[in-house]
């Protein structure tokens, strides 16, 4: 993979990162800023709902910073589209759709059916 591609990816995982640092920031905000007192019970049932959906959307988001992160590390280091397995390079295509993965198609099909079978 050359400078020009790694650089691509770079810019990619770095927006991305901002973007969900700051969706979290805003989530944060608007449940500080969102009134605790409602008369009516089915409005502060409402609330909660609207919070819980938004926390486990925020959790989800947080995997996946953290990966993003782990992601720009690997790419600092010169490990980036490497599988972790095999060591081989992981397709492009692969890398473009998934840029956070870590391993080849290969190893993670074989990764994915050993679970089925450990869950069976």
């Amino acid at each position: 993979m050359g400078p020009e591609e790694i650089a691509h990816f770079k810019r990619i995982l770095t927006a991305q990162l901002e973007e969900l640092t700051g969706k979290a920031e805003e989530t944060l905000n608007d449940m500080e800023s969102a009134p605790a007192n409602f008369p009516d019970p089915t409005d502060r049932a409402m609330q909660e709902s609207d919070h819980t959906r938004e926390l486990r959307i925020r959790d989800r988001e947080r995997k996946l910073i953290s990966k993003i992160r782990e992601t720009l590390a690997r790419i600092n280091n010169g490990t980036f589209g490497m599988c972790e397995i095999c060591e081989e390079p992981i397709d492009m295509e692969r890398l473009k759709a998934r840029p956070v993965t870590t391993l080849c198609i290969e190893c993670k099909t074989k990764q994915e059916e050993l679970e089925r079978r450990q869950k069976s």
